[in-house]
């Protein structure tokens, strides 16, 4: 069952143009002109209940905007858009206590206040017994792992106690759908994992739907098997990870490590230089040319050490949206 659904959605804003000088701000002052700018264009997908989606894209291209107004924040220009049953900008009671937004550079918890003093005020926000109040805090503190955190002052809990206790607040009311805009952001690596972690039980323990976006891909690959790629307000693909895999990265990475270095003249002749650093090198090479290349190398150079790997995800992916560039 689909509890998301998108339909040719596009938000469009209307930017003034201002000329420099006095001229242009007087001008500007009595008679503004506007350019149209559009942030998401024209997209469509559907999210079945109990999905986690992973929706990627470079900066400034419609990803926040879109969830936006999936969460109801901001009104769309054009298309149609329901989530959980609800048009998202009529901002119903009920809708708002099916969904819930998390965004990692945003916080809703008051900063010199213990988070659970924020905590109340959110139960009291979604009208939560007091008996259930303290249940699902039980519940979520142990599976965060924040015992004996959610009495200190805000301000005084660490990075990614902060985003646990954020996630916290924003799942008290246990909500259908969780909208989440960079959840890990700036977060070290064990706190990534930490929430990523909790983010997986809770999807599998309450079949909650999860629409993720990140510029981590580890969040990526550790969460979604689904993933939606966004350029330029535009919807470029929406498929498996292992099928982005497939169709936009038909090469290997090989790397290598010499006996000495070689100047790069004479690498660039094997495969897609990526990089050279001393003794090590490192190539992408095509699949359907990757044996007799890796012979050639073999055959030609003093090799150490050698290794054939996937290219990493976010290699995939920058390369796809640098390709996209190219073609502009």
């Amino acid at each position: 069952m689909d509890i998301i659904t998108v339909e040719n959605l596009t938000k469009i804003y209307p930017v003034p143009i201002k000329q420099p000088g006095l001229k242009g701000t007087l001008a500007h002052f009595f008679r503004r002109t506007y350019r149209e700018v559009k942030a998401v264009e024209n997209i469509s997908f559907q999210i079945t209940t109990g999905e986690i989606v992973g929706f990627l894209g470079p900066n400034g291209a419609g990803k926040t905007t879109t969830l936006k107004m999936l969460a109801g924040l901001i009104h769309p220009s054009l298309g149609n858009l329901r989530v959980a049953g609800y048009l998202p900008f009529r901002r119903q009671p009920k809708f708002l206590q099916k969904t819930s937004l998390v965004m990692g550079q945003k916080q809703q918890l008051l900063w010199d206040l213990p988070a659970l003093d924020s905590l109340r005020i959110n139960a009291a926000v979604y009208r939560l017994p007091e008996s259930q109040f303290q249940r699902r805090l039980r519940e979520l503190t142990e599976m965060l792992s924040l015992e004996d955190k959610l009495t200190q002052p805000v301000r005084k809990l660490s990075l990614g106690e902060r985003m646990k206790a954020e996630l916290l607040a924003a799942l008290l009311h246990h909500p259908q759908v969780l909208f989440l805009d960079e959840p890990t952001l700036g977060l070290d690596v064990n706190a990534q994992g930490a929430v990523r972690d909790f983010l997986r039980v809770y999807n599998e323990r309450y079949e909650a739907t999860i629409l993720l976006t990140s510029h981590y891909m580890g969040d990526i690959t550790a969460l979604c098997k689904r993933v939606m790629l966004i350029y330029e307000g535009k919807l470029i693909y929406d498929g498996s990870l292992e099928e982005l895999l497939a169709r936009f990265a038909p090469y290997r990475e090989v790397k290598i490590e010499l006996t000495q270095p070689i100047p790069k003249s004479k690498l660039v002749q094997y495969g897609e230089l990526e990089s050279v650093e001393g003794k090590q090198v490192r190539f992408f090479l095509r699949r359907e040319q990757l044996t007799s290349t890796v012979n050639r190398i073999l055959t030609d150079m003093e090799v150490l050490d050698l290794s054939v790997t996937d290219p990493p995800i976010e290699e995939v992916i920058g390369r796809l949206f640098r390709q996209r560039n190219a073609q502009i």
